[in-house]
C-alpha cells in the first residue's frame, strides 16, 4: 500500500513517466490523504465533465462491508450480463487495484492517462491551480475511466463518511449504508447519531437508499425524511435467514429460498441482494444466487496458505472484530494464533478486546508507516485482560511471521490482521 511521502514535492511527470512516478508525485504535492469537502474537487470534475455520467451509478458507505458489497453485487450484475465498473480503496498490493471493469484491474496506461487528463484540468493557464489530496486524484481518474469506457453500472465505494467524501460529488441513481460503528471519530464524530448522519449525506432526493444495518441511528432515516429518500431497511423491508448450509432472503416482493452461503460476510449478501431486487427486478434467482456464492474479495477473511491454514483480514475496528471472532470461533478447538499490526487512530484496545476469548496466542508487529501503533503499545493493551495472554512482539511484520512460523504446527490455525498495511506487508511475503 502507498503511505504518505515526507520528500518535497516532485516536479510534474514527464511523457514518459511510470504509474510509480505519478503516485510519488501525487503523494508529494499534496501529502494529506485526507481532506474533506467537495469544492476543489467539483471543480476538477466538471473540466473533465465527469460529472453526469452515462452508466447508472450506486453508492455505497458504511463503516465495514463497502468492499464486499460491492464485490457481491458487481458478480450478481456480470453474472446477468451487465458491464460493471468498481471504484473502491484503500489498495492492498497495487494501485491498479481501485478501479477495475468487469473484475479488472485498469492498466497503467489508462491511469497515468487518466492523471494527466486531471493534472491539466487543475492547472488550467486562466485560473489558479486547485490542489486535490490523494483520494480525490484517485476518485477523480476512476470517474475519468468509466466516462471513456461507459459501464453499465457504476459502484462507488465511499473513503470516509459520505457527506463529504469525494465519490458523493456524483449524485447517484442509488445510495447504500451497509453499517454503522464508530471510526475515523476526528472526521466523523464520535457518536453513532454524528456517524450516521455523515453516511446518510450520500442519500438523493426520491431515490432508493438501501439501508443494511439494523441498528440505525434516528439521524439516518430523519435526514431521509427530510429529503424524502425511499428507504428499503433490513428487518423492515427486507428480512434474510440462515438455514444449515443455505440461507434465505425475503424481500417486500420476492422471496429467494436456498441460496447458497457466500465467501462473504451474509448480512452484506444479502444487503447487495436488496440493491440487485430492487434496483433489477427481473434479474433472475439463479443469477442472483450464482453471483453471490462465487464473490470473493482479496484481504476479507481470505485463507492465503493451508496446512496450516493462514487466514488474512482487514479487520481494523471493534465492529469489524467482533464478526472476525465469531467467525474464527468455526475453527475451534484449533489453536488460533494472530498476526496482528494497527495503526495509531483506530480504537485497538477494544479490537483486542474482541478477539482475546477467541485467539489463544498473539504476535504483535510494528508497521511500517508513520501512522503504525508500536507493537509494544498493542502488548501493552493485551497484557490488561486477565488471565494473561501470551504475546511476543516484533520490529517488521517479516520478523513477526519468521518466529509465529517456526513455532506453530499443521493444526494450528493462523490469522494475519489490524489493518490493510499488514495484509499487504504479510502478502508481499508469501
Amino acid at each position: 500500500m502507498s503511505s504518505v511521502s515526507d520528500n518535497q514535492p516532485c516536479s510534474a511527470p514527464t511523457d514518459s513517466a511510470s504509474l510509480s512516478q505519478w503516485l510519488d508525485y501525487l503523494l508529494s504535492i499534496h501529502p494529506t490523504e485526507i481532506e474533506m469537502g467537495l469544492t476543489r474537487v467539483t471543480e476538477v470534475a466538471k473540466r473533465l465533465n465527469v460529472l453526469s455520467p452515462q452508466s447508472k451509478v450506486i453508492t455505497v458507505a458504511g463503516t465495514n462491508g463497502k468492499g464486499t458489497t460491492c464485490a457481491m453485487i458487481e458478480s450478481v450484475l456480470m453474472q446477468a450480463g451487465f458491464t460493471v465498473g468498481v471504484y473502491s480503496s484503500p489498495h492492498l498490493l497495487r494501485f491498479n487495484e481501485r478501479v477495475r471493469i468487469n473484475q479488472q484491474d485498469v492498466s497503467d496506461s489508462a491511469l497515468i492517462a487518466a492523471f494527466n487528463a486531471i493534472e491539466t484540468a487543475r492547472n488550467l493557464p486562466d485560473s489558479a491551480t486547485i490542489s486535490l489530496s490523494f483520494f480525490e486524484y484517485a476518485t477523480l481518474a476512476g470517474l475519468y475511466l468509466f466516462n471513456i469506457e461507459k459501464p453499465d453500472v457504476v459502484l462507488l465505494e465511499v473513503g470516509l463518511g459520505g457527506r463529504l467524501d469525494a465519490t458523493n460529488i456524483i449524485d447517484a441513481d442509488v445510495s447504500v449504508i451497509t453499517s454503522i460503528d464508530i471510526d475515523h471519530q476526528e472526521y466523523l464524530g464520535d457518536t453513532r447519531e454524528l456517524v450516521g448522519r455523515e453516511k446518510a449525506g450520500v442519500f438523493r432526493p426520491e431515490c432508493l437508499a438501501i439501508i443494511g444495518e439494523p441498528d440505525l441511528p434516528h439521524t439516518v432515516l430523519d435526514y431521509a425524511a427530510e429529503i424524502n429518500a425511499n428507504v428499503y431497511r433490513v428487518n423492515h423491508d427486507f428480512n434474510y435467514h440462515l438455514n444449515g448450509d443455505t440461507w434465505q432472503y425475503i424481500g417486500a416482493n420476492c422471496v429467494f429460498h436456498k441460496l447458497l452461503l457466500p465467501k462473504l460476510p451474509l448480512a452484506n449478501a444479502a444487503t447487495a441482494v436488496a440493491v440487485i431486487e430492487q434496483t433489477w427486478p427481473s434479474i433472475s434467482p439463479k443469477d442472483i444466487m450464482t453471483g453471490i456464492a462465487r464473490a470473493s474479495l482479496a484481504g476479507r477473511l481470505e485463507q492465503v496458505q493451508d496446512s496450516p491454514k493462514v487466514l488474512v483480514d482487514v479487520a481494523h475496528n471493534p465492529h469489524a472484530a467482533k464478526y472476525l471472532a465469531s467467525q474464527l470461533q468455526q475453527y475451534k478447538p484449533a489453536r488460533i494464533i494472530a498476526l496482528c499490526g494497527m495503526l495509531k487512530d483506530k480504537d485497538a484496545a477494544a479490537v483486542l478486546s474482541e478477539l482475546k476469548d477467541v485467539i489463544d496466542e498473539w504476535y504483535f508487529t510494528d508497521l511500517p508507516v508513520e501512522r503504525g501503533l508500536e507493537a509494544t503499545a498493542l502488548a501493552g493493551m493485551l497484557a490488561q485482560h486477565e488471565p494473561p495472554l501470551k504475546s511476543s512482539h516484533f520490529s517488521s511484520i517479516n520478523q513477526a511471521w519468521q518466529s509465529l512460523n517456526a513455532n506453530i504446527t499443521t493444526d494450528d490455525v493462523v490469522i494475519v490482521f489490524g489493518s490493510f498495511y499488514t495484509v499487504a506487508g504479510f502478502s508481499e511475503l508469501l
